[in-house]
C-alpha cells in the first residue's frame, strides 16, 4: 500500500514539475491558448485528443455501468469512438478547421462562429451555452474519481476532489495549453500502459481466468447481440446504439476536443495525429468497455447492491494487487486530469476572449485577457468541485449521464453550426440561431417527456427529470441528428451569405496552409 501512495505522489510531483517548467509559455493569450504561432506536434496533439477525449467517466461510469449492461457488445463504443469519433473525425474536421480559423483569426469555437456567421450575439449566446454546460462534464469527471479513490484507497470523496483541482489549477494556470499538451503526451502514455496491464490482470483473475464462453452464453450479452438484461425500449438496442452515436460523432463538435485542430502545427502533424489518435482510442476504447463486460463473470454478492458508477472501483479493489493500485489509479486519474484542463481551458477561454473581450472590453489589453482568463480556469474548476460534492452529498449517482447531458446538448446545439460550416459554403447564420436554440428547447422537452413516460417514473416532476437525465445518450443523439437536419434545411430556405464571408473563410490566402 506504501508503494500506491509513493506511485501517486510521484505523479502529482510530475504534474507540478511541468507547471514549472513551461511557465515561460503562456505569457499571451494565444501562448495560452495555442502554445504560440507555432502549434504543437502531431504526436503530442494526439495525445491531447486522445485523453480529453477520455476521462474517468469512461472508465469508472461509462465502462462499469454499460459494460456490465451490454456484455461484450458495449466493446462496439470503444470500436466506434476510434473509427468515427478520431479516424473519420480527423480526415474530415483537422485540415479544414486549422486553415479555416487561421483565416478567420479565431481563438475559440464562439470566436469562429462571429467571424464565420458575421454575429458578435452569436458569440456570445454560444460561450454562454458552452460555459454552462461544460460545468456538469467537468463535476462528472471530479464525481468519477472521487468513486475511485473512495473504494480503493478509502480517502473521502471530498478530499480527493479538492485535491485533484488544487493539482490541474496550479499546471493550466502556469503552463497553459503547451503545459496541458506535454502532460497529455505523459498521461497518455501512462494510460496506454496502463489499460493493458488492468486488461491483463482482469483475463488472470481465478473468476475470469481467459474464458469468456459464460459471457457470450448470454444471449443478450454476446458480441452481436446488442441486447440489454435491462429489457424494454430504454435498455435495449436503442440505449446502445445512442451511446455509439452519442460518444462518437459527439466529439466532433465540443469546443475542447475541436481545440486540438486549432493549435496542431501543419500538414504532417495533422496525418501524424490522425493514425496516433485512432490507435490511442482504439486501445483505451476497447480496453475500458472490454473491462467492464468481465465484470459479469464476476460473483453476483460480490456487487450486490452496487451501483453501475462504482462496479469497477469495487473490482480493481478485487483484482489488481498491492503495489498495482497506484498504477491503475493513475491511470484513470491521468485521464481525468487531461480531460479537466482541457474543459478548464475551453470554458475559460470563452468567457475571457469572447464575453470580456468580445463584450464587457473590448479594448483589454493580451495581457489583461490572459490574466482574466488563467482566473476563470481557477474559478471553473472551483464549480465544478463545488458542483461535484453537492452531488456526491445528494447521493445522486450519474456520473455516465451527467456527461451524457452535457455532450448532447453541446454537440445537438453546434454539430450542425460547426461541421457543415466547414465543409459547405451554404451554411447560414439564421441556421446556427435556429440550431442553437431549437436544440436547447429540444432537449428540455425531451427530459420531460421521456422521463415521465419512464419505467421508473414515480409520476413526480422530480422523479421524470432524474428519470429523463438517465436518457440522456437518447436526447443527445436525437439533438445531434435534429441539428443536421435543420441547419440543413434552413440554409436552403434563407439568404446565403455574403461573398466577402464566403472569401474570408474558403477562400482567402493564407501562410503555411495545412
Amino acid at each position: 500500500m506504501v508503494w500506491d501512495y509513493i506511485v501517486l505522489i510521484l505523479y502529482a510531483l510530475s504534474m507540478v514539475a511541468i507547471a514549472y517548467f513551461t511557465r515561460k509559455r503562456s505569457k499571451s493569450v494565444d501562448d495560452f491558448l495555442h502554445a504560440g504561432k507555432k502549434g504543437i506536434n502531431g504526436w503530442m496533439s494526439a495525445f491531447a485528443y486522445g485523453t480529453t477525449y477520455f476521462s474517468a467517466v469512461v472508465f469508472v461510469g461509462y465502462a462499469g455501468k454499460f459494460g456490465s449492461s451490454f456484455g461484450l457488445a458495449s466493446v462496439w463504443i470503444g470500436i466506434a469512438n476510434a473509427v468515427i469519433g478520431s479516424l473519420i473525425a480527423w480526415l474530415v474536421l483537422a485540415r479544414r478547421t486549422k486553415n479555416m480559423t487561421v483565416r478567420l483569426n479565431s481563438k475559440t469555437m464562439p470566436d469562429f462562429f462571429e467571424k464565420r456567421y458575421e454575429s458578435k450575439n452569436l458569440k456570445f449566446v454560444s460561450a454562454v451555452v458552452i460555459f454552462i454546460f461544460l460545468i456538469p462534464y467537468s463535476a462528472s469527471v471530479y464525481s468519477g474519481l472521487s468513486s475511485l479513490f473512495e473504494f480503493v484507497f478509502g480517502i473521502e470523496g471530498w478530499i480527493v476532489m479538492l485535491a485533484l483541482a488544487l493539482l490541474t489549477a496550479v499546471y493550466l494556470f502556469f503552463g497553459g495549453y503547451f503545459a496541458t499538451a506535454l502532460s497529455d503526451f505523459i498521461q497518455g502514455i501512462i494510460m496506454l500502459f496502463g489499460v493493458v496491464i488492468m486488461v491483463i490482470l482482469f483475463l488472470c483473475n481465478d473468476n475470469v481466468n481467459w474464458d469468456l464462453s459464460r459471457l457470450t452464453s448470454d444471449v443478450n450479452k454476446t458480441w452481436f447481440t446488442f441486447g440489454s438484461t435491462n429489457g424494454g425500449f430504454f435498455g435495449s438496442t436503442m440505449t446502445l446504439l445512442s451511446l455509439i452515436f452519442l460518444t462518437s460523432f459527439g466529439v466532433w463538435a465540443l469546443p475542447q476536443t475541436i481545440h486540438k485542430y486549432y493549435a496542431i502545427r501543419d500538414k504532417k502533424a495533422i496525418t501524424q495525429g490522425t493514425i496516433v489518435s485512432t490507435v490511442f482510442a482504439l486501445v483505451i476504447g476497447f480496453g475500458a468497455y472490454f473491462v467492464g463486460a468481465l465484470s459479469g463473470l464476476f460473483p453476483t454478492e460480490l456487487l450486490a447492491g452496487v451501483k453501475g458508477d462504482n462496479i469497477i472501483p469495487v473490482l480493481l479493489k478485487e483484482v489488481i494487487p498491492v503495489g498495482l493500485i497506484g498504477v491503475i489509479a493513475v491511470l484513470i486519474l491521468s485521464a481525468s486530469m487531461s480531460t479537466l484542463s482541457s474543459v478548464s481551458l475551453a470554458s475559460a477561454s470563452v468567457v475571457a476572449v469572447d464575453l470580456y473581450k468580445g463584450k464587457i472590453n473590448e479594448k483589454a489589453s493580451d495581457k489583461r485577457v490572459n490574466i482574466v482568463m488563467k482566473s476563470l480556469c481557477l474559478v471553473f474548476i472551483a464549480i465544478s468541485v463545488i458542483l461535484a460534492i453537492l452531488n456526491e452529498e445528494a447521493n445522486f449517482s450519474a456520473i455516465a449521464y451527467m456527461m451524457g447531458i452535457s455532450w448532447g446538448t453541446l454537440a445537438g446545439c453546434f454539430i450542425g453550426p460547426f461541421v457543415l460550416g466547414v465543409i459547405w459554403k451554404r451554411v447560414t447564420k439564421s441556421a446556427v440561431w435556429t440550431s442553437i436554440i431549437s436544440c436547447l428547447v429540444l432537449t428540455a422537452t425531451l427530459i420531460i417527456v421521456l422521463g415521465y413516460n419512464h419505467p421508473n417514473c414515480t409520476g413526480t416532476f422530480g422523479s421524470a427529470f432524474v428519470n429523463g437525465i438517465n436518457c440522456s445518450p437518447m436526447i443527445g443523439s436525437i439533438c445531434m441528428i435534429f441539428s443536421l437536419i435543420i441547419t440543413t434545411v434552413v440554409s436552403l430556405l434563407t439568404k446565403q451569405p455574403s461573398d466577402e464571408a464566403i472569401y474570408n473563410a474558403f477562400e482567402k490566402p493564407i501562410e503555411n496552409e495545412v
